[in-house]
């Protein structure tokens, strides 16, 4: 399997966007469900400034607000080709990870970087990946915020050159590069079937994961992956630029330089702090369960229903039935969430 040349290939351009208002995001490109690029997002950003200053005054302006606190840090030897991935045998991963300060894994960031100028050799790949921003680096979210999200608590990504492969996020992303270049491949939900989304409960971070290669894609095991590339589409970012990834869209991520660093929001969906439970994995596997058995015609059936209740294909059910008697059709209180909560934890435990 040779590499795929991903500059040269004929990728669809993912719409770009300046200056938006925090409602003009939400109403014109959010409600859309479209991925967009949200270009010079954070330029004004006293983290953004640094880091485009050198790699030394990021790494600085981020031990300004440092509070002692460890962060879990990943690390994939060389050998494994820059990916937090599986092993060949699916029977773990590439990667391990570990707690450690947050000022030494950025120390050891910088001597990476300096090394591999001097020597040329492949460094391992590392990564702090999801940590939340006001746990470990209080007072840098009132320097660089935004009107867009402000409820949300922001996370942020730091490694140096590593690969992300293509996953989903149950949940609205806005990603803002705040320190070195990212590619970022996207794929519509339905490619999900062409990308060959590896298991449900074993994942490398929590969601399920292509397990073809993005850059050494072997049709042979994979050929519906084919029809995925010719529907793919492509963003590289630069310090201060954002990118809108839509829930359930899945995205392989590249960082491309020595030192990077992301910031994200997820603002609503399975990430959010008022999320109902069961969340949107545990909903499907519970519907896979249920219907795992089924004839194929069972199957369509069913779709059906779906389609009326769940997706509102049809005749919306809210307008034909009473207010008192939609129930979990309509306006949900705590208390009867509580209640279906305790219902499907106790069909569970049978």
């Amino acid at each position: 399997m040779a590499n795929m040349d991903i500059e040269s290939n004929n990728f669809k351009a993912i719409a770009e966007y300046r200056d938006l208002s925090a409602g003009q995001f939400l109403t014109e490109v959010v409600a859309e469900q479209q991925p967009a690029v949200l270009r010079g997002f954070a330029d004004n950003w006293p983290l953004v400034v640094a880091a485009k200053k050198s790699p030394n005054e990021f790494s600085a302006y981020l031990c300004r607000f440092y509070n002692d606190k460890k962060v879990t840090l990943s690390a994939a030897p060389a050998k494994a080709d820059k990916r937090f991935f599986y092993n060949d045998e699916l029977t773990g991963f590439t990667f391990v990870s570990a707690q450690e300060r947050l000022d030494l894994f950025l120390q050891r960031l910088l001597e990476l970087a300096s090394q591999d100028l001097e020597t040329k050799n492949a460094s391992p790949a590392l990564s702090m990946q999801s940590a939340l921003i006001e746990d470990i680096l209080p007072g840098l979210i009132e320097e660089n915020s935004t009107g867009f999200f402000p409820n949300v608590k922001p996370r942020l990504w730091l490694g140096n050159e590593g690969v992300v492969d293509t996953h989903y996020d149950g949940t609205d992303n806005l990603a803002c590069v705040v320190a070195g270049r990212r590619r970022f491949i996207l794929f519509a939900p339905e490619q999900t079937s062409n990308l060959y989304p590896g298991p449900l409960e074993f994942t490398p971070a929590g969601v399920p994961v292509s397990l073809v290669n993005l850059r050494k894609p072997d049709f042979t095991r994979y050929p519906r992956f084919r029809t995925a590339l010719k529907n793919a589409y492509y963003a590289e970012l630069a310090p201060g630029d954002a990118l809108f990834i839509p829930m359930l869209w899945w995205h392989y991520v590249e960082s491309l330089d020595k030192v990077n660093g992301l910031m994200n929001y997820w603002w609503n969906g399975s990430f959010a702090e008022d999320a109902t439970s069961p969340n949107f994995l545990d909903s499907m596997k519970i519907a896979i369960l249920a219907m795992r058995d089924m004839t194929p015609k069972q199957r369509v059936a069913w779709r059906s229903l779906f389609d009326h209740y769940l997706f509102k294909q049809g005749i919306d059910p809210r307008s034909y039935i009473p207010k008192h008697q939609q129930h979990i059709l309509g306006e949900l209180s705590a208390d009867y969430i509580e209640q279906i909560k305790v219902y499907f934890a106790n069909k569970l435990r049978k």
